[in-house]
């Protein structure tokens, strides 16, 4: 590989089969046409692999890659140089319709193999059909990054774009701690009187341990919204666990008893020990920062027509908040504003800061 002067990647998880998710495939495709499979769940590391992704001649070519980026940086440590990611090109040539099938019949004609993208990809052996599907999956990239370039570089946004890429190839990749209060994400769970609350934790719980026990994903022990009519109903044994949509014959016969001592434990609780849904205030916006915000939405309706970029791609909401909240009088200083880009800046930034010192 490392006479390329490109090369292009795409992973395959199995989260949708396995708890915690492991990293089961990595695709690596050649301009030549080759293409290497490497099979991460076999080897110790990826540390081989490192050099091919921090030589700033070589591009690495991606579609909608910041997911197959993030497991590379906190899985493997690896750092990436040059990036180039197909799905943001075509998202700053004004592309609503991103998926990768989509691009490559747009742009160059070709039909993709049909989807495996639910398939295990920890198995092994992969059969025929799988390993010509992961090989499709990068060895059209070279084509389509030349044309999204052609077409950039006609509408002149060619530098825009490699300025997103450098920025997603230097994000890092923070660690996921696991959250104390996830359990609170299952939707109703704020309307549940507080034992019911208690239960309700303690059943979240539980199914992360039998989750990983039996190597499943926790939505396939047990949906969450099973989880919340247990906690509404509060089954005292296991007639009436049954009677419960989702408690299906197999999963009473597994599980039952390991249910019902979670919501005898959430019942068994003290009065001090019940949990306390926090009260996060609404934060408090500034009514100088207030008006900005609303001066920048507007403006941002009027520039989205005239640039032909979603609103998301052209300034997000979150970027808006930033700028409103820093108020920037001169170019310099939106450009100081962390996420703006130096793109924004030169072919927006007059205007953006005409809006926002109008009355």
């Amino acid at each position: 590989m490392r006479p390329a002067t490109e090369i292009a990647l795409d992973t395959e998880g199995d989260s949708l089969h396995h708890y915690p998710e492991r990293l089961a495939l990595v695709q690596i495709g050649l301009p030549d046409g080759t293409v290497w499979l490497v099979d991460p769940i076999a080897l110790p590391d990826l540390a081989p692999l490192a050099p091919m992704f921090t030589e700033p001649a070589r591009t690495l070519v991606l579609h909608a890659g910041d997911n197959d980026l993030v497991h590379l940086k906190r899985r493997y440590g690896l750092t990436f140089a040059a990036v180039f990611d197909t799905a943001i090109a075509a998202r700053f040539l004004g592309g609503k319709a991103l998926g990768l099938d989509v691009l490559l019949e747009t742009y160059l004609g070709v039909a993709l193999p049909p989807s495996r993208q639910k398939d295990d990809w920890s198995r092994r052996p992969l059969d025929t059909a799988q390993l010509t599907y992961a090989a499709a999956d990068v060895q059209h990239l070279f084509a389509l990054r030349a044309r999204l370039t052609e077409e950039l570089a006609r509408v002149g946004r060619l530098s825009w774009v490699e300025e997103e890429c450098a920025a997603l190839a230097a994000q890092p990749a923070p660690e996921r701690p696991a959250d104390p209060d996830a359990w609170l994400g299952v939707k109703g769970a704020r309307d549940l009187p507080a034992r019911g609350l208690a239960v309700l934790r303690e059943l979240f719980a539980l199914r992360e341990q039998l989750a990983r026990a039996a190597d499943r994903p926790p939505f396939k022990i047990l949906g969450e919204d099973t989880l919340l009519k247990i906690a509404q109903t509060l089954p005292g044994d296991s007639m009436a666990l049954g009677a419960i949509s989702g408690i299906t014959p197999r999963v009473l016969g597994r599980w039952g008893t390991a249910l019902l001592g979670a919501v005898q434990r959430g019942l068994a609780l003290d009065e001090a020990e019940l949990p306390v849904i926090p009260r996060r205030p609404r934060p408090v916006i500034p009514g100088a920062m207030s008006r900005r915000i609303d001066k920048l939405r507007r403006w941002r309706t009027v520039a989205v027509e005239q640039v032909g970029l979603e609103p998301g791609v052209l300034l997000p909401n979150r970027l808006i908040t930033a700028v409103a909240a820093a108020g920037p009088r001169t170019l310099d200083e939106l450009e100081a504003v962390e996420g703006v880009r130096r793109w924004r800046v030169a072919t927006l930034g007059r205007d953006l800061l005409a809006a926002l010192a109008a009355p």
